[in-house]
């Protein structure tokens, strides 16, 4: 499983950091997800080895600038590249108005079917490029939400004295709950094929969480996560001078949750772009207070960066 951040600034973009973007994906998939698209993501889509043509899904965490303007730009160039295959969009319902008159009002034509699926009537999970994906509502001045994706089809035997157990013989019902499908045996009862299965490895999970001033909401989800993308826009100095407002995080704030919930991976992205000078309004200023409270594996996120999570949970940083 891997991820590449297309940018990591928060509110406006930098010389060195453009503004939010993340694509994930599972090596053996040739499809990915885009969760959040804003300005300049296409560009920055140029400098990295994910296809427009292979985009499963897009999955935005809520409407404010710096998380979707960069998306009608990409739905576009998408068509005027070849794109055929319908493309859904996950997110909240004002995209469903904001995108089609976009389009409209700039002429632009889409040579492929787009469908919007508003955040909040998902009631269960999503099966995206061989994933699940949920979502957690967080606090932001905007409805906002975190996603969260969990390895689906993952490597597995069976486990056939359990079949055995069951009365299963093998035969033709063995391939099918090998596959996952849900079963109907010959009393008509069912079954999920994947309660057969003997896993390899535990399914990896990752959390991509939007702007948000309560690291605790995702204490349930998080708890079971290989990592954490988080938003960590200030250090709490300049958190307590800003004020509640913005409804953003501290590096400690985030950092003190991640060390609480045990968490063995945390990314943290969505930087204010104050911070790309020396001293206190360095990067490294972010780094150091989370270091304080969290003692997990911590990462600052970097733009065009990809980053690994291998199959015992471990997340490194990819070399160029």
């Amino acid at each position: 499983m891997e991820f590449t951040f297309f940018g990591t600034s928060a509110g406006t973009p930098t010389k060195a950091r453009n503004v939010t973007a993340l694509a994930l994906r599972l090596k053996r998939e040739k499809n990915w997800c885009l969760i959040d698209c804003g300005e300049g993501t296409q560009h920055q889509l140029l400098h990295a080895p994910y296809s427009l043509a292979n985009l499963a899904a897009v999955f935005i965490t809520h409407v404010h600038g710096d998380h979707c303007f960069g998306l009608v730009g990409l739905l576009a160039s998408a068509s005027l590249t070849g794109r055929k295959a319908p493309l859904t969009i996950y997110g909240p319902a004002a995209l469903a108005k904001f995108i089609p008159l976009t389009l409209e009002l700039t002429d632009t034509y889409l040579c492929y079917p787009i469908e919007f699926v508003d955040v909040e009537s998902l009631d269960q999970d999503i099966e995206v490029a061989g994933f699940a994906v949920s979502t957690i509502r967080l606090s932001h001045r905007v409805p906002c939400h975190a996603w969260h994706f969990v390895e689906r089809n993952i490597a597995h035997q069976l486990d056939q004295e359990k079949l055995c157990q069951a009365g299963i013989e093998k035969g033709p019902l063995w391939g099918k709950i090998q596959q996952g499908e849900q079963v109907c045996l010959a009393d008509g009862s069912l079954i999920n094929g994947r309660d057969f299965w003997r896993l390899d490895n535990e399914a990896r999970s990752i959390i991509v969480a939007g702007d948000n001033d309560q690291p605790e909401l995702l204490q349930q989800a998080a708890a079971n996560a290989n990592v954490l993308i988080h938003e960590a826009t200030y250090t709490q100095a300049i958190a307590d001078k800003v004020g509640p407002e913005p409804m953003h995080s501290s590096a400690m704030q985030l950092a003190k949750f991640a060390q609480q919930v045990a968490l063995p991976n945390l990314v943290m992205t969505h930087f204010s772009a104050r911070f790309g000078g020396e001293g206190k309004f360095s990067i490294r200023t972010l780094q150091q207070e989370a270091k304080r409270f969290y003692h997990g594996e911590l990462f600052l996120a970097e733009d065009l960066t990809t980053y690994q999570l291998n199959s015992k949970g471990e997340l490194s940083k990819l070399k160029p």
